[in-house]
């Protein structure tokens, strides 16, 4: 496999103007992948400058709908044929499963892509009911140059969310993928303009977060910036809006969401084997992982026992491995930050059932246990922390008010988990919850016709969904008089 870690801006592939780059390392063993540019301020001039060029001529924003569903199509296709590359690229990369690098994040890329592709030609306009002596016209326009920042944990699924609506709309877009997994965002760049995007229209620009995602955020000609990552990384992008043009910013953030367990739910075993798949899943490298799981006193024994009993199947192996269902953490840092919680968990007075410790290394890798937490305080760091790593905690609570407080006392509201056989009870705990999501006997479970997003410090905004197209387009008003004959 031939790695090119070069910007992709205005249609070709370019060195940084700097010439500088850094490598990019695959957690899986430590080994060198290869150079990739590291994009700065010029950089990112020169991506939005080409962007707002291929935005005003028209190139793209003017195509019909139908024209710009056609290559979409053909973007989506492309994606599919090249799927083992791409999956190759990203396990490599970020060390997740290659099962998984195959059977979901390909394919949710390119769905997501053909999704937006059928539904930009069925978005009508409208006509207000203003009387009859005028003719007031609604029209969606595309909103300029969109600037989309995405994490390192989902990087091509997070790149599609943003990509999908925003170039639908009719808009240009200037990418800037996390520095610790840049590799697919590079390749899907070419296999966009493979498919016939014109060039300019979607640019890719790797590199720090304070260098070439800061540039982005304060750049004057940027019109909308989508960001997905950190709270502490989405204030900041608050900030570089009102430093700059007052773009606008949507933030998709963190996440602590509640997995809460009624004693009323018979099946217990599934309630647990849920609980471990979600959190485990992507190295519990998932802002929507269920990481803090709330369980009726009365079964708290036996569950922690079942989801403990699950952790075996969950332990890190060579995500290359086609068996393999958890594999390596991002980076030694992000490992090391993993390791920091659990230390915590443990000088708090939390209870290590199981886990807790580094694994596999001497492969050189970044892997870390399956790891689960009982007697968790909600005011403990684990409880209250996004971990960002394979680390469960549950907590216990006496009765339905207290599940529901313990729930809602965080400062996240992404997603949350009501399991009951109670019909009213789960209607009456659903609203209770302030969270973007809440799932009912059942958690993940999603589909790209509906809303990804938060409440509170886990953002604002939606991805996914026809109310993406909120985020990416402007709504004008056309009033015209008619005279009286």
């Amino acid at each position: 496999m031939r790695i090119d870690g070069r910007c992709v801006i205005d249609g070709q592939r370019r060195a940084a103007a700097s010439g500088e780059t850094f490598d990019t390392v695959s957690p899986i063993d430590g080994r060198v992948l290869g150079a990739v540019a590291r994009g700065g301020a010029a950089d990112v001039d020169s991506a939005v400058a080409g962007a707002r060029t291929a935005f005003d001529d028209g190139r793209w924003a003017h195509q019909p709908p139908a024209v710009r569903k056609r290559v979409l199509q053909s973007f989506a296709e492309k994606i599919l044929a090249a799927r083992d590359e791409l999956a190759l690229l990203e396990t490599l990369d970020m060390g997740k499963p290659i099962r998984y690098a195959l059977s979901v994040d390909v394919p949710s890329t390119a769905r997501c892509i053909a999704w937006y592709a059928e539904a930009v030609d069925k978005v009508y306009d409208e006509i207000a009911p203003t009387g009859r002596h005028a003719l007031a016209l609604i029209t969606r326009e595309p909103v300029g140059v969109v600037g989309a920042i995405v994490p390192w944990n989902y990087p091509m699924i997070m790149a599609a969310w943003k990509l999908g609506p925003a170039l639908a709309a009719g808009n240009s877009v200037v990418l800037k993928p996390s520095e610790k997994s840049p590799l697919t965002a590079l390749r899907l760049a070419e296999l966009a303009l493979d498919a016939g995007l014109p060039p300019g229209v979607f640019n890719v620009v790797p590199g720090f977060g304070h260098e070439a995602g800061e540039a982005l955020a304060l750049h004057m000609d940027v019109d909308a910036l989508g960001f997905t990552g950190s709270t502490r990384t989405g204030r900041r992008m608050l900030e570089y809006s009102g430093r700059s043009n007052l773009k606008r910013i949507y933030n998709e953030l963190g996440g602590k969401s509640a997995f809460v367990v009624f004693p009323d739910f018979a099946d217990l075993p599934r309630a647990a084997a849920t609980a471990a798949g979600s959190m485990f899943f992507n190295q519990g490298e998932s802002c929507n992982a269920p990481s803090r799981v709330l369980v009726h006193e009365s079964i708290a024994d036996d569950f922690v026992a079942a989801v403990a009993a699950q952790a075996p199947q969950y332990a890190p192996a060579d995500p290359l491995d086609a068996a393999t269902e958890m594999g390596a953490l991002v980076d030694t840092a992000q490992m090391a930050t993993v390791l920091g919680y659990i230390q915590a968990g443990m000088d708090e007075g939390a209870r290590c059932v199981t886990g807790g410790r580094q694994a596999l290394a001497e492969t050189g890798g970044c892997y870390v246990e399956p790891t689960v937490f009982d007697c968790v305080g909600n005011d403990m760091t684990i409880a209250r922390e996004e971990i960002f790593g394979p680390v469960l905690s549950v907590i216990r609570f006496r009765d339905e008010a207290e599940a529901v407080l313990l729930a809602n006392t965080s400062a996240y509201g992404l997603q949350a988990s009501v399991w009951t056989d109670s019909l009213n009870r789960a209607h009456r705990v659903a609203r209770a919850l302030r969270a973007g999501t809440v799932h009912v006997n059942q958690y993940d479970e999603d589909d790209i016709t509906v809303p990804f997003g938060g409440v509170k410090q886990s953002g604002n905004g939606r991805d996914k969904s026809l109310h993406a197209f909120d985020k990416y387009t402007e709504l004008k008003t056309t009033w015209l008089r008619i005279e009286s004959a």
